[in-house]
């Protein structure tokens, strides 16, 4: 999951706006305009000893990231690392904890963004990867272990019936549309403001440019012709889906949605939004895909599509399902999947599809969490965590919002957003100095107020009771 950010910078007294994305605590004003409370008018972020760490030294970290920038685009290997003024480079990690190159110990609540559900070098993982390192780990060939995942998989997720194991999150959303396109005979798709599909051309929209009007390409290098299939409708929004729906009858061949939106919160459904958007692609003709990349696994064995009861046409999987190596699903109704080749003309292939480690790792990840009932274990942690910080953003009389859903959780800063134009309404600036403090305490939070923050299998009570320590005390600075 990557996010499109934006940071003010200020340097004598002018402002620009800057992208790609860096994440600077110390680069951004410490006062903030956003809403008139004056607990959070008089905050002030002078010094990250206020909220009770001790600064800590990235020297090596600065190093490397010289190095780097010489030769990686921004110094990273993707756009959300590019924490400003430098990231830290992690040296090893185990359990609810990284360690970077000059020893500095975080409570990882990034978590790689999602896949480490049980934690970092999870002993039943290991094995599973190193049994199969044994046994070779690329074939180029069909192995015993696809068919195994595949019908353990389609048992989780009834609704996918067929489905292909490819490497990653993007080639699968990338692949399912592309299927709903080849079935339908149609170009046009919809996808949620604010959703995020991966890096390929037809997704990367800028929002507010889709509904009735063509959309407009978010990056340089995708095509004019290509942005312009692809409309965008708020999240939560029925009236708005309808509208487009009925303006372009015939050519929609699906909408493509996170049912939770990861990318930019969470941001949680409305009572009966997913079982209305399902009703209303049926009554359309229009296909719907679930993108499940984050929520797969982790709201429910069954993903999202289990806890709400929808059932979509297309489902696309990742994160989890490879045990932290690299994995991707798609997969759907029959009639569609039979459609991809070679059984059909719609062409889809990879190399490193059904890779047997990621397969290996992602199987044994399962065995763990039905075996010890990860799930409602870490729901309750879950539960727990969140309640706790509204007790203390609540104490603290901050007009902020905790929201999250399963293992899920996010601090806004500001109401609680039900969409993408409502969550640009928080006060990131102020999330930005704060999460720089977290860090300074030992706390890695997702850098952004628009990434989803995760908790593991591995974070003890003891462990998220030192992360509220530290949430309290950074808050109340």
């Amino acid at each position: 999951m990557q996010s499109i950010l934006y940071i003010l910078f200020v340097n004598n007294n002018s402002i620009r706006l800057k992208r790609p994305a860096v994440c600077d605590a110390t680069q951004i004003p410490v006062k903030s305009n956003h809403g008139p409370n004056p607990a959070r008018a008089n905050r002030k972020f002078d010094n990250p000893t206020d909220c009770g760490s001790l600064l800590m030294r990235f020297d090596s970290s600065i190093k490397l990231f010289d190095r780097a920038q010489r030769l990686m685009p921004g110094g990273v290997s993707s756009p959300v690392r590019a924490i400003s003024p430098y990231p830290f480079y992690t040296a090893k990690a185990a359990g609810p904890y990284l360690w970077d190159s000059d020893g500095n110990r975080f409570i990882d609540y990034c978590l790689a963004y999602g896949p480490m559900i049980l934690g970092h070098r999870h002993p039943a993982i290991m094995q599973a990867a190193m049994d199969q390192m044994d046994r070779g780990w690329l074939y180029g060939t069909p192995s015993e272990l696809e068919v195994r995942m595949a019908e353990r998989v389609s048992g989780l997720y009834p609704s996918m019936e067929m489905l292909r194991f490819v490497s990653t999150g993007t080639e699968a959303t990338m692949a399912a549309i592309r299927v709903a396109r080849g079935s339908t005979g149609r170009d046009k798709i919809i996808k949620i403001e604010g959703g995020f599909h991966g890096a390929h051309d037809s997704v990367l929209v800028k929002a507010g440019s889709g509904a009735t009007t063509l959309g407009i390409p978010d990056s340089r290098g995708v095509p004019v012709d290509t942005a312009r299939n692809t409309l965008q409708v708020p999240y939560n929004d029925l009236e708005a889906l309808e509208k487009v729906l009925k303006s372009f009858p015939g050519q929609i061949a699906c909408l493509i949605m996170e049912p939770v939106l990861g990318n930019i919160g969470p941001v949680l459904p409305l009572k009966g939004y997913l079982q209305a958007v399902r009703k209303l692609t049926r009554e359309h003709d229009v296909l719907l895909i679930f993108d499940e990349v984050i929520t797969g696994f982790r709201l429910s064995l069954g993903g999202a599509q289990e806890l709400f009861g929808v059932k979509p046409d297309l489902t696309t999987l990742g994160k989890i399902i490879g045990g932290g190596f690299p994995v991707g699903i798609f997969g759907g109704r029959r009639d569609l999947m039979e459609q991809v080749a070679p059984s059909g003309g719609i062409y889809q292939a990879g190399t490193f599809n059904g890779s047997p480690v990621s397969l290996a790792s992602g199987y044994a990840t399962l065995d763990v969490m039905e075996k010890e009932n990860v799930l409602a274990k870490l729901n309750n942690t879950g539960n727990e965590m969140r309640s706790r910080l509204i007790e203390i953003v609540d104490d603290l009389k901050l007009d902020y919002s905790v929201v999250g859903i399963a293992s899920m959780f996010k601090i806004f800063f500001g109401p609680e957003p039900h969409n993408y134009e409502q969550a640009l309404k928080c006060d990131k600036l102020g999330y930005l100095v704060f999460f720089r403090h977290m860090l300074n305490s030992g706390i890695f939070l997702t850098p952004s107020q628009y990434e989803t923050d995760f908790i593991s299998a591995a974070h003890s009570e003891d462990v998220i009771e030192t992360t509220l320590e530290a949430f309290r005390s950074c808050l109340k600075s």
